[in-house]
């Protein structure tokens, strides 16, 4: 009959194996995940962005000097639709390991949760910033032929047309609605808000004057610029643009000088990601923007660099929230 010392010894020497096998295990994880460091295999970038536009066009520039850098493919996978739900529900369950990550813009981050209320989805519960990519400025767009020449021409012409005035936009709780009702709460207006399912569609209404105005960036509204069918009022901005140094800012123009539209993208990761990826991931992105080729892209959209750290990105969609929130309570809008 073994003594109880005996089942003593044996438990002892039981658990003692199992933790120098527990320990070498830790070690063995350990010297894999130094000497596999990030990234090992192909990282993906989900965008909410459609084939071909903008932040398409950069994301897959991007992705060419980071696919050099890190000796990895980077994938663009683009899940464009139902307001970015569609690529967000696909990225929101990949692991916080920096091989899934999302590109949104500030709108996705900052205007959606309240455009959604119902849904009670918050951007930044799923996600984590992780880089700023760019930020765009925003112009005033009318026809070539439009009878108004200044942005003080546009407030008058819109006062006086007693609400019949309308300006259109790529989609209710875009930055072109969103501007709009921002435009009307600074200089006291009421406007008829038109949506476009097809942004070359809104250019080609704009131009021919079926509806009076609209915002737009360089890289979608320029086609119809180029033409001669647009002419572009002001840039919504505190100074000019050096890529149309002729265009004045919105105040020089005659409008309200708080009247500023801009958008920022950036990549996220879902909750999670360890800090230290993080901020290699938030290296290399900067790195990749200062290459020649993405700068000379960059110049040509009157996309803006910007060198932002998760802190500054975060503070920067909260302040965008904020005014957000107060716009869609002040347009009634909700899509519900």
């Amino acid at each position: 009959m073994p003594s109880k010392n005996t089942f003593t010894r044996k438990a002892f020497t039981t658990a003692l194996l199992a933790g120098l096998a527990s320990a070498a295990t830790t070690g063995a994880l350990a010297q894999t995940a130094a000497a596999d460091p990030f990234p090992s295999k192909p990282v993906t970038i989900v965008t909410p962005f459609a084939p071909g536009s903008g932040p398409d066009a950069v994301m897959r520039l991007l992705g060419e000097v980071l696919a050099k850098k890190w000796n990895q493919r980077v994938v663009v996978d683009n899940r464009p639709g139902g307001g970015g739900f569609i690529a967000i529900d696909v990225a929101k369950r990949a692991a916080p390991d920096g091989y899934t990550l999302i590109m949104l813009d500030s709108e996705h981050v900052s205007a959606l949760p309240h455009l959604y209320k119902q849904r009670g989805f918050r951007t930044l519960d799923a996600f984590d910033p992780v880089a700023v990519i760019f930020r765009t400025p925003f112009l005033v767009a009318v026809s070539a032929e439009s009878k108004y020449k200044t942005m003080a021409d546009l407030i008058a012409g819109a006062k006086a047309a007693n609400g019949n005035t309308t300006y259109g936009s790529w989609g209710v709780g875009s930055p072109g609605h969103l501007g709009g009702v921002m435009l009307e709460g600074l200089s006291g207006l009421k406007m008829q808000h038109v949506a476009y399912r097809d942004v070359g569609q809104l250019y080609i209404s704009v131009s021919t004057g079926d509806v009076n105005w609209s915002l737009g960036s360089i890289p979608s509204s320029r086609p119809a610029f180029q033409s001669g069918k647009l002419r572009y009022l002001a840039v919504a901005a505190p100074k000019r643009i050096p890529q149309m140094p002729d265009v004045p800012t919105v105040a020089e123009s005659g409008g309200p000088a708080k009247f500023e539209v801009s958008s920022f993208v950036m990549l996220l990761a879902p909750k999670g990601m360890p800090d230290a990826l993080a901020q290699k991931i938030n290296a290399d992105v900067a790195q990749a923007i200062a290459d020649p080729a993405v700068r000379a892209r960059y110049d040509s959209f009157a996309f803006e660099p910007l060198s932002w750290s998760k802190a500054d990105i975060l503070a920067n969609a909260q302040a965008k929230s904020a005014t957000y929130q107060q716009l869609v309570q002040q347009g009634n809008i909700s899509l519900d």
